[in-house]
């Protein structure tokens, strides 16, 4: 590049010279070729301090800007991302102007610039919506890393959040990479964010065991529990009868981390607990009556 800026700036030099004389009479006259010198000399000396001190001002003005962004509290990865953007775009004004100063005709350079601007977001705007969305979520914070979320058809822990994915971490193990966009196009979950969340589950008993007796295990249960909290307390309820049971809410409130263990571990206590009680835990089953039929 700089050897093309070079030969551009002794070409418009050659050119201006050639205007008044023959090249060959400035390249045999040793005061027009000594002023043909010193105005080279003079046009890279000033591109070079426009370029040295063009640099010096976006580093500063970059560094102001990093210094305010993170004084209102934005999140690290765009306060670098958007400064990078800053100082390049800077870098670019700078180039442009020492361009001129070597006598370089810069518009067809920023039309080009403009050009390929234009054909590598035409290229990336898929890239560029999750993008926007990236800025979104770390700007709104509808969750952070560590939540357990529902969102963009994943469900599990917030390992990551980038400018263009989320990391979620399902609790089979998967690492699922959901693009932004499709996180902010639908409804997100924040199964972590109250700093408790409910377990959901339904026992069902049988129509000729005791309510009363059924409700009180699990209750024993529940209570028994180091990682059920007492605030919320948790819920044991009649929620429906069923074709062959009457079935029971049982929603405990734990932290997100112990939601699974909670889940599992009280469907196998429930389960030994009512085999101990002599409580039921019915099964579909159809009655078939026979009719004689008169011959």
């Amino acid at each position: 590049m700089n050897w093309i800026v070079l030969a551009q700036g002794v070409e418009n030099a050659v050119a201006a010279a050639d205007e008044s004389g023959s090249i060959m009479d400035t390249l045999k006259d040793p005061e027009k070729l000594a002023e043909l010198g010193l105005g080279l000399g003079k046009s890279l000396l000033a591109a070079a301090l426009i370029f040295l001190i063009g640099k010096w001002v976006a580093g500063i003005v970059t560094n102001i800007l990093r210094k305010v962004m993170r004084r209102a509290k934005i999140d690290e990865t765009l306060v670098g991302f958007f400064a990078n953007i800053a100082h390049g775009l800077l870098m670019v004004f700078v180039v442009l102007a020492a361009l001129e100063q070597l006598g370089v005709d810069t518009k067809g350079i920023a039309a080009i610039i403009a050009a390929a601007g234009f054909a590598i977001a035409f290229a990336l705007q898929g890239s560029l919506g999750n993008f926007a969305a990236g800025v979104m979520l770390v700007f709104f914070q509808p969750f952070k890393v560590g939540d357990k979320i529902k969102a963009g058809g994943a469900f599990g822990d917030v390992q990551e959040i980038g400018l263009f994915a989320t990391t979620i971490h399902t609790a089979d193990g998967k690492r699922v990479i959901v693009p932004n966009g499709a996180i902010t196009a639908d409804n997100i979950t924040n199964l972590t964010v109250n700093g408790a969340i409910r377990v959901e589950m339904t026992f069902g008993i049988g129509y000729d065991d005791d309510i009363d007796q059924a409700k009180a295990v699990m209750m024993r249960i529940l209570e028994a529990d180091p990682r059920v909290v007492a605030d919320p307390a948790p819920t044991v309820a009649v929620s429906g009868h069923g074709d062959s049971s009457v079935n029971f809410a049982c929603f405990p409130w734990c932290a997100a981390t112990d939601y699974w263990g909670v889940w599992f571990d009280t469907h196998e206590a429930v389960k030994k607990a009512f085999d101990e009680a002599g409580v039921s835990i019915p099964f579909p089953q159809r009655d078939v009556h026979m009719q004689p039929t008169s011959s």
